[in-house]
């Protein structure tokens, strides 16, 4: 293989990276961004998705084989589509950019598991019901690869709730709540979620890219573990950063503190939990793992190994930020 990589300085980016140099594999990384690693720094050039004949340069370039699709606005902050024209407009860029050339054998475009949200499961690949602007603006990126009528093998990856190492918010967000004793889970009925460890997800593209291609061409799977209860991942790591399990309060108690805690974020208050965080802690929101795990194996980390792996570069980074002040 020789793989060039969009958006191989984001999180799962700088992970699929690690991999590759294990791999020994020879690899560019197009980001917008300088990488997180230093030793990642010799394989990037800087380039926004958004510009076609930077993107069209570099691909005539470098001669890829094989080509992994990670740009993208990632985060659900807006309801304005027009701000995730990367995932969009970009993903036709990177598309035409593959059919200006033709060394490409194998092409894996990475979408989200947002283009379909619960209640339920997709009845087929092209079925959807994205939740907000982020998953709409993804589900646009599939639908523009399903008409590119590109020449090589093409799949798509849609992540579920990636965690580990190098993840750009759970530091300083949940993880820190949890540091500081200041999560509470609720009680009642298990919350069943699909997560996915990063290195599971990593190795789960790469066998992807490997796979024969009757396996994979014009194909949709799911990366990420087994849908668990959101209990046991959330406790695993409390007792893991904390030493002790999670608080559970009643579903009632949290539901008041949601509504207090709405109000105050709209006078301009800060306050950890609202009525959005509050659906999102009870809400049943699982994908459909199956076809993934059916094809290409068990992932080969496990929750404990996972968790055990993500506190220790934790520890470092908040050491890290501690420093700088940050």
């Amino acid at each position: 293989m020789k793989v060039l990589v969009t958006g191989g300085s984001g999180f799962i980016g700088t992970n699929f990276i690690d991999r590759l140099l294990e791999l020994g594999l020879e690899f560019l990384n197009l980001d917008i961004r300088a990488p997180k690693k230093r030793m990642h720094g010799s394989f990037w050039r800087q380039c926004d998705i958004m510009d076609l004949a930077l993107c069209l340069e570099l691909f005539r370039g470098f001669q890829p084989t094989h080509v992994v699709h990670l740009a993208a606005r990632t985060d659900t902050d807006s309801d304005r589509l027009t701000d995730y024209r990367a995932n969009s407009d970009g993903t036709e860029n990177i598309l035409q950019s593959i059919m200006s050339i033709s060394s490409v054998e194998r092409v894996l475009i990475t979408s989200t598991q947002f283009v379909f949200g619960p209640p339920g499961l997709p009845e087929n690949d092209e079925h959807f019901n994205p939740i907000g602007a982020y998953g709409m603006s993804k589900m646009l990126a599939e639908k523009a690869t399903r008409t590119a009528e590109l020449a090589c093998a093409w799949t798509i990856v849609r992540p579920t709730n990636i965690w580990g190492a190098w993840h750009p918010r759970y530091p300083k967000e949940f993880w820190l709540v949890l540091k500081k004793g200041l999560y509470v889970h609720p009680g009642g009925a298990p919350v069943m979620r699909s997560y996915g460890y990063v290195k599971n997800v990593v190795n789960q593209m790469i066998r992807i890219l490997e796979a024969s291609r009757a396996t994979v061409d014009g194909k949709v799977f799911y990366v990420g573990d087994p849908p668990i209860p959101l209990y046991d991942w959330a406790n695993g790591f409390s007792l893991a950063i904390t030493g002790k399990p999670v608080r559970v309060v009643s579903r009632g108690l949290l539901k008041v503190l949601a509504h207090a805690g709405t109000i105050f974020r709209m006078i301009g208050i800060k306050f950890p939990l609202t009525l959005s965080r509050f659906q999102s802690m009870t809400e049943n929101y699982f994908s459909p793992m199956d076809a993934t795990i059916a094809q290409f194996g068990a992932p080969e980390y496990s929750l404990e190994a996972g968790i055990q792996e993500t506190v220790e570069w934790l520890k470092d980074y908040w050491e890290d930020a501690l420093r700088d002040g940050r």
